[in-house]
């Protein structure tokens, strides 16, 4: 694409033709011809900035983000003024993980048009992200004073208020869209990923209604089915509820990718390849400041989390991407697969990338001097983590493997987590983390510690002794009482059950009896024990 200067001037006849013709076509939700008549268009005026703009709506439009912030980029100096193309460049940039040139555009954006309702919502959505949960619940508060019937926003500031433990005001937004729109898929979800409402015999019907209701998505009707098989539990069907999991998982695991033999393959490298000392770190005490929580999703990482963030001394980060993207980044630098490079890497490269991680981590460190991270995909890298970090702390938390399978298989995840759709593809994931987190507990023991979910709920407090013990924190009594601590949890279905004092009734998997023979058994098999 040409970098020469951007003007909005006239068009050659033949250009404007194709571009009144994209613009015809993209009213009509011709999409692909559309883009194929704007790139027309641009081929005979090149730096035109209507063209221009109007392709980087089309790229935003097909998740390519880089075109679209490329594009509103070019044409911003043209426009300065307009807040809906700021808008567009600060969704395309937060979606790239430039984050704070993204917020500065989509603030700008609410400066330059104060009663735009699509301003403030987008700029409540980036802060929610960005765990900015009082700003986001102020900006889509605005939007909601400037369009009442603003559905997506009232389904945000639910999440959001959810977030900061408001679970009867969430309750009240979610239940607000219903009533407007009672077949609205992320309403009926919302609901059921608080995990404490209980769906009575009214929302049951209400539900079976809603699924019928044709020209759904594919989402909507497996978020849908997530909420049924949510009401069929509470009304104590569990072999329907587990056949309405099952449908919307088969739906799911349709359009996610997820390749449990080559996950395996690179379980299996990982370990063969940091079975080797790594090289003498030139500073041992860096990475003090890091806690990382290593867990399979559903397993009590997010409560370990909000333990840990009920000290003083320790901010909770939730479930940040930038160890991952540091490797991801030092990956593509060399041109190898990870783990394959890392034997390459000497003392001075993994110092190296581990200043990165604690420049980019440098933000939850502002208020308090450590903090934890607790991505979940961490456990892949903690032998990484630790050689780029050698005083860093790894805490891997482990639940009943059933229990955890099941609790997966329970939940809608992103399409990041394809391997929770099918139980098979969950007991392979389950046993790849017990086999690979058992092998840093014993290549590291001074390092990494293991906590179990069971053991935490039945006692409390020496296992929270261990753990502050463990990371090098004097014991607090609010690490006891963590459920009072004020902050946002982004995950949702844990939001609200972090604000409860330890609960030890969380066990479902008797409930489904020989449901779940064949997971028990794949298990077992793979030497894990099995109830």
């Amino acid at each position: 694409m040409s970098s020469e200067t951007v003007q909005s001037t006239p068009l050659p006849p033949a250009a404007a033709q194709w571009l009144a013709r994209a613009r015809a076509e993209w009213q009509q939700r011709q999409f692909d011809a559309a883009e194929r008549s704007i790139r027309q268009a641009l081929a005979l005026a090149p730096n035109d900035a209507d063209a221009l703009r109007m392709l980087g709506v089309m790229a935003q439009h097909r998740g390519d983000q880089a075109t679209a912030a490329n594009c509103f980029r070019r044409v911003l100096p043209v426009w300065p003024e307009d807040a809906e193309l700021r808008v567009g460049l600060g969704i395309a940039l937060h979606e790239r993980g430039e984050i704070d040139e993204a917020m500065a555009q989509l603030q700008r954006a609410c400066e330059l048009a104060p009663a735009s309702a699509s301003a403030w919502f987008n700029f409540g959505e980036a802060c929610w992200r960005q765990a900015r949960t009082e700003d986001a619940i102020a900006a889509l508060q605005r939007a909601l004073e400037l369009a009442p019937a603003h559905l997506p926003a009232r389904l945000s500031l639910a999440k959001a208020q959810a977030s900061l433990g408001r679970i009867d005001d969430a309750v009240a937004g979610f239940r607000a869209v219903l009533r407007v729109d009672p077949g609205n898929a992320e309403g009926w979800f919302g609901l059921s990923n608080l995990n404490t409402v209980r769906f009575d015999a009214a929302d049951a019907a209400n539900l079976r209604q809603a699924m019928t209701r044709g020209a759904q998505s594919p989402r909507d009707r497996e978020l849908l089915g997530f909420s049924m098989a949510k009401a069929l539990e509470d009304q104590g069907d569990y072999a329907q509820a587990f056949e309405m999991f099952r449908q919307a998982n088969a739906s799911r695991r349709q359009r996610v990718h997820w390749n449990a033999t080559g996950e395996r393959r690179r379980v299996e490298a990982i370990q063969r390849i940091f079975a080797h000392d790594m090289p003498a770190p030139p500073d041992p005490a860096l990475g003090r400041e890091a806690i990382f929580i290593v867990s399979v999703p559903r397993s009590g990482s997010t409560l370990v989390e909000q333990i840990l963030a009920s000290h003083a001394e320790v901010e909770g980060a939730n479930e940040i991407k930038d160890l991952s993207q540091v490797i991801d980044a030092e990956t593509r630098r060399r041109h190898s697969a990870f783990p394959l490079w890392t034997p390459h890497a000497s003392a001075t490269d993994w110092q190296r990338l581990g200043k990165e991680y604690l420049a980019r981590t440098a933000p939850w460190r502002k208020a308090k001097p450590r903090f934890a991270d607790k991505s979940l995909v961490t456990w892949y890298l903690v032998g990484a983590a630790l050689a780029m970090l050698p005083a860093a702390r790894v805490v891997v938390v482990r639940r009943d493997p059933v229990e955890t399978c099941l609790a997966c298989f329970r939940q809608l995840f992103t399409e990041q987590s394809g391997f929770t759709c099918d139980l098979d593809e969950m007991a392979d994931y389950c046993i790849d983390f017990i086999r690979l987190t058992r092998f840093w507990l014993e290549r590291y023991p001074d390092r990494v510690f293991d906590l179990e979910y069971e053991t935490l709920v039945a006692e409390p407090e020496p296992t929270i002794r261990r753990l502050l013990d463990f990371c090098g924190l004097p014991f607090e009594p609010a690490c006891l009482e963590f459920h009072k601590t004020s902050r946002t949890v982004l995950s949702t279905p844990s939001a609200a059950q972090v604000r409860q004092p330890l609960r030890r009734d969380t066990a479902r998997s008797a409930r489904y009896g020989d449901k779940l023979d064949r997971l028990r058994q794949r298990l077992r098999d793979a030497g894990i024990p099995a109830e």
